[in-house]
């Protein structure tokens, strides 16, 4: 898996499992764990402990992770999700569509 393929604030598809075809935008990465936690996807119901920020405790919906590998960046030109090369553009390297050129940074 290339560094840097899917990053926070990145627009992505699920590959393969339930959520497959699904797009949604990253809410942070977990490098160590190989780990996306993506916006409205893999939506499990976690209980909490009652607080002062929750005085009656309760179910909340949380995202869980999903593996990187089952991820790919979302092309809004090509509608579909897209391998990424990483090319130097004047100063900077960015992440670019080898199906098309939209840059991701």
């Amino acid at each position: 898996m290339s560094i840097g393929r899917i990053k926070k604030g990145d627009e992505v598809v699920v590959t393969t499992g339930v959520d497959a075809g699904k797009t949604g935008k990253v809410l942070r990465v977990d490098r160590a764990k190989g780990r996306a936690y993506v916006e409205g996807l893999n939506v499990r119901r976690c209980t909490i402990k009652r607080s002062s920020e929750h005085p009656q405790g309760g179910m909340i919906d949380k995202e869980a992770g999903i593996t990187l590998s089952n991820l790919m960046p979302y092309d809004p030109a090509a509608k579909k999700g897209v391998r990424v090369s990483r090319v130097v553009e004047g100063d900077r390297r960015v992440r670019k569509s080898k199906a098309g050129s939209h840059v991701f940074d």
